[in-house]
């Protein structure tokens, strides 16, 4: 879903943004199964690099047409 994911932690105190695309959220997916039951989430190890950290650039000029 959409053309970019932006993760926000650490809201509170000192808030980092990462920037990632939807190929890269669907590959760093986690999977768990517990009582049956599948779940997916990214883990914070996976997403909290520098490459994705305020990479805004990475979304361009959004005055553009794409």
């Amino acid at each position: 879903m959409g053309d970019f994911w932006v993760i926000v932690n650490n809201v509170v105190k000192e808030p980092n943004a990462f920037v990632l695309l939807p190929s890269e959220v669907k590959d760093m997916a986690h999977r768990g199964e517990k009582d049956g039951r599948i779940s997916y989430w990214l883990q914070r190890i996976s997403y909290d690099r520098d490459e994705f950290r305020e990479a805004w650039d990475r979304i361009g000029d959004c005055r553009r047409p794409i």
